[in-house]
């Protein structure tokens, strides 16, 4: 995929997306100066947490880096281009460097890709994410309006997998770099999250969709970050 640079910011909105942090992760959000979105097409959601804080989507800054982009997270949020859709058999891909694991964070905080989005632009918005920590855990988490908070507690939320250490995941010092690449896979009645080249999540398309889960495996793929964190994000794409 191809990343067109722009100046303005974009169809940036803040609609609120479901607040997932535990009381030991609700530490403030930061403000990054000269935020926004400016990469051309793409959008952005922020989590409810972060709108109770007094946040908004612009207190990150999602910009281009030649072919790459290059976020530093104030609130958690989603982003994503509504062209970026896949369905059927497919595999969206990415790689996310962290410059400086927990250089903005006082713990460890996850990015990955997410699948399955729908309804983008409402309070009704599906999604399913694969996202890796630098201390080597990987989580799989969903929105769902109607979720009840499987795993997690939290309205709106539907966790498949707790962080969960796994060897393929990448761990990292403070203030080293790390680099994690991240796909999900979805094939027949599978779909399979892969880090660094090893499937550290596999599901029926039955433990997936379905009420207070996704509506469908279709839909838009994009970019799921936690607050207070810098990552360049690097190929996302999907393939056939």
């Amino acid at each position: 995929m191809r990343l067109v640079q722009a100046l303005a910011c974009g169809a940036a909105i803040a609609l609120a997306i479901p607040a997932v942090r535990t009381l030991a992760q609700m530490d403030p959000d930061r403000v990054v100066p000269n935020g926004g979105i400016t990469v051309s097409g793409w959008k952005g959601k922020i989590d409810a947490s972060s709108i109770k804080q007094g946040r908004t989507i612009n207190d990150s800054k999602f910009a281009p880096k030649g072919k790459d982009i290059e976020i530093a997270a104030g609130p958690a949020a989603v982003y994503w281009n509504p062209s970026n859709t896949a369905s059927g058999d497919y595999t969206v891909k990415a790689t996310f460097t962290e410059p400086q694991y927990m250089s903005a964070n006082s713990h460890p905080h996850p990015y990955g890709i997410f699948i399955g989005g729908t309804k983008m632009d409402t309070d009704q918005m599906t999604l399913l994410y694969c996202v890796p920590y630098g201390n080597g855990n990987v989580l799989v988490r969903g929105f769902n309006p109607t979720a009840t908070g499987r795993g997690g507690n939290v309205t709106g939320v539907f966790t498949v997998q707790p962080p969960t250490a796994n060897a393929a995941v990448k761990k990292a010092e403070k203030g080293a770099s790390v680099v994690q690449e991240v796909a999900w896979t979805v094939k027949g009645s599978r779909a399979e999250c892969t880090i660094n080249g090893a499937v550290v999540a596999s599901y029926d398309k039955g433990d997936l969709v379905g009420p207070g889960k996704l509506d469908s495996l279709d839909g838009v793929y994009g970019i799921r970050v936690s607050h207070n964190l810098d990552v360049v994000v690097s190929g996302l794409a999907v393939t056939k």
